[in-house]
């Protein structure tokens, strides 16, 4: 019984940073005659505690039957490029680390995460992606920096 709650405390806090993603665009990467093809679609995030910077997400994601009804797990082939689009608001104090965005790329125990880095000593905002299982992890990750700067127009 303790396992299941700790598994169910575990599913719960992965599952409360999910943001929206507002997808961009997706491209065919490989024709499947049954169901949805491959492709690698891009995502854009704007970080919900620092206004002025959004990251762009580009993500394989699978086709065929079990990815046209959500059942295919997502290989952790993914890239993240973050920059500055507005003048930088941070809304309240950052921790040193803290995860930023996630999404699930299987129906179970797996997901992309973004972690918010705080380099205070440089004064930049580092977001590393990174491909997350449950039972094993992975070691897929993609990185990405924002010097926080004055913003002129």
């Amino acid at each position: 019984m303790k396992k299941i709650l700790s598994l169910c405390v575990l599913l719960s806090s992965i599952s409360a940073v999910n943001v929206h993603a507002e997808e961009v665009d997706c491209v065919t990467t490989s024709w499947k005659l049954i169901g949805s093809n491959h492709k690698v679609c891009v995502q854009a995030y704007d970080d919900p505690k620092v206004k002025g910077v959004s990251c762009y997400m580009s993500q394989a994601k699978k086709g065929g039957l079990k990815g046209t009804f959500g059942l295919a797990e997502d290989p952790a082939q993914f890239s993240l490029d973050c920059r500055q689009t507005g003048k930088i608001i941070i809304k309240s104090k950052l921790p040193l680390q803290e995860v930023a965005f996630s999404e699930d790329t299987s129906l179970f125990f797996k997901e992309t995460r973004v972690v918010r880095i705080f380099d205070e000593k440089r004064n930049t905002l580092v977001y590393l992606a990174i491909s997350r299982k449950i039972i094993d992890g992975a070691p897929a990750n993609s990185i990405s920096t924002v010097p926080i700067m004055s913003w002129t127009k």
